[in-house]
């Protein structure tokens, strides 16, 4: 069955602007020996690692919550929630403190490395894995040469990760969407 489209019609100027899509900024962090990458826009502050305080019963990933200034803030190792081995906390250690909606919330990872501005040319589609791999959270991999190294970050949706099931923190934010 194929669809019959009208044409749209539109000025001149519109016709002969090329459609750009605008880069986009992405905080790079470390989780073992791999870089991941996530929106900066999610981003609301970067805080040096302090424990938790554990709430009972919760998964090994939640490490529990902080008093962020009077909100209490959920902290989540993304080390536990990806199976990591060899898990340890040190100076580098942070917690990245994310608004996702309406709720902050916060992911320790091992470290920070910088502010990346990617454009869609250096974003590959995120590979097809089998279903022992839940590749729901992952968007892309995105490519930044620096000299004559190139470096690979694997980008997140940290709101589709923090939404998920499993989680159990923000079914409310992603039930809007």
């Amino acid at each position: 069955m194929s669809a019959v489209l009208a044409p749209v019609a539109t000025s001149s100027a519109a016709r002969m602007a090329p459609a750009t899509v605008q880069p986009r900024e992405y905080l790079s962090f470390r989780l073992g020996a791999e870089e991941y990458g996530i929106d900066i826009l999610r981003v609301q502050e970067i805080r040096g690692y302090a424990e938790p305080t554990r709430i009972a019963n919760a998964p090994a990933f939640i490490k529990g919550v902080q008093n962020l200034r009077g909100i209490i803030v959920p902290v989540v190792d993304l080390r536990t929630k990806f199976a990591m081995t060899d898990v340890k906390y040190d100076s580098l250690t942070v917690t990245i403190v994310l608004n996702i909606g309406t709720r902050v919330m916060g992911v320790v990872v091992d470290s920070v490395s910088d502010v990346l501005e990617l454009s869609p040319e250096q974003i590959k589609p995120a590979p097809e894995f089998n279903a022992a791999v839940d590749a729901d959270f992952i968007t892309g991999l995105g490519t930044v040469k620096t000299g004559s190294t190139e470096r690979m970050l694997i980008l997140l949706d940290i709101e589709q990760l923090m939404g998920s099931a499993d989680m159990g923190l923000v079914a409310d934010v992603m039930a809007a969407h």
